[in-house]
C-alpha cells in the first residue's frame, strides 16, 4: 500500500533535487546541466544584492508577527468559545471562523482588494466615522500589517480547533474543586485553563519556528505591487521574479537553496526544543 506513495514522493520530491546543481552553475537552458560551473559565485552575487537582504528582513518580520498572532488569537478565541453555554451558537461561531481557512488566496485576495481599496467599503466606513482613509495595499508602512492581519483572520479558526481539543482534555474535577473554593470563572480560567493549555501553546509555538522563513507566497503575490516591494517583498516572491520573470535560473535556485538550508536548520532546532520543553518527539 505504501509503494504508490513512495513512487510519487521519489518522482516529485527527490529526483528534482538534482536541479540544485544550477545554483553552482551559470545555467544556460540550451546546455542544460552541462552549463559552466561557477562554484559559489551565484551566492556571492546574491548576498551583495540589497534587494535580497531587504527580502530576507521582510520575510522574517512578517513571519514572526504572523506566528505570534497565529498563537495568541486562536488561544483567546478558544477560551471565549469554551465559556459559551449555548452549544448551537458555539458551533455556529466556530464554523464561521473556520470557513476562510478553506478558501484560496486567489479568492480572498480579490475580496480584500475590493474591501481595502481607496474607495472600498473599509475606507468608506473610516471616512464616514471622521477618520482619514488608509491606503492598505499601496502604503509600504501599512502593507505588512495588512498581510499579517489578513493571514491571522484567515487561519485562526483552524488553529482554534487545536486548543479546543486541548480544553476538552482538562479534568472537570479541577473546576469543581475550584468552585468549592469560591473561584470565579475568571479565576478558573487564570489558574486552571491557561496553565493546562500552556504545554500545547509552547508546543505549537516551537513547531512554528521552522516556518519563520515562510511568509506566505500565495498571499503576498496576489496582494502586492511594485510600490510596496520595499516592505512587502519576501524571499519567495523575490525568487519568483528573479528565477521566472527575469530568467536568472541559477541565482533563483541559489536563493531557494539558501532558504531551504536555513529552514531545515530551524526545523531541526524547533523539534529539539519541542522535545526539550514540551516532551514532543517526532522520532
Amino acid at each position: 500500500m505504501l509503494v504508490p506513495g513512495i513512487i510519487v514522493l521519489f518522482i516529485f520530491s527527490y529526483i528534482p533535487l538534482y536541479g540544485l546543481v544550477m545554483a553552482f552553475q551559470k545555467y544556460n537552458p540550451a546546455m542544460g546541466f552541462h552549463s559552466p560551473w561557477v562554484g559559489l559565485d551565484n551566492f556571492i552575487y546574491l548576498f551583495n544584492q540589497p534587494n535580497f537582504i531587504r527580502a530576507v528582513w521582510n520575510t522574517f518580520y512578517i513571519a514572526v508577527f504572523k506566528i505570534a498572532g497565529g498563537i495568541i488569537v486562536p488561544v483567546i478565541f478558544a477560551l471565549l468559545l469554551n465559556e459559551m453555554r449555548n452549544k448551537y451558537v458555539k458551533r455556529m461561531f466556530q464554523t464561521l471562523v473556520y470557513i476562510p481557512h478553506f478558501l484560496s488566496w486567489v479568492i480572498l485576495a480579490g475580496v480584500l482588494i475590493d474591501l481595502l481599496a481607496n474607495d472600498g467599503l473599509i475606507n468608506r466606513m473610516l471616512t464616514g466615522l471622521g477618520f482619514e482613509s488608509v491606503n492598505f495595499l499601496g502604503d509600504p508602512r501599512v502593507f505588512p500589517w495588512t498581510l499579517i492581519v489578513s493571514e491571522i483572520w484567515k487561519s485562526f479558526g483552524f488553529g482554534t480547533v487545536v486548543y479546543l481539543a486541548a480544553l476538552t482534555s482538562i479534568d472537570p474535577g479541577l473546576y469543581e474543586a475550584a468552585i468549592m473554593d469560591g473561584a470565579t470563572r475568571w479565576k478558573q480560567t487564570l489558574y486552571i485553563t491557561i496553565p493546562m493549555l500552556m504545554p500545547t501553546i509552547v508546543l505549537m509555538t516551537i513547531l512554528s519556528i521552522g516556518n519563520i522563513l515562510n511568509a506566505g507566497f500565495d498571499q503576498v503575490y496576489n496582494l502586492y505591487s511594485p510600490i510596496v516591494y520595499s516592505s512587502g517583498d519576501i524571499i519567495d516572491t523575490f525568487v519568483y521574479r528573479l528565477g521566472i520573470e527575469q530568467a536568472q535560473y541559477s541565482v533563483g535556485t541559489a536563493v531557494g537553496l539558501f532558504k531551504s538550508l536555513v529552514s531545515g536548520t530551524l526545523i531541526c532546532v524547533s523539534y529539539y526544543l519541542a522535545d526539550r520543553f514540551a516532551g514532543y518527539r517526532v522520532f
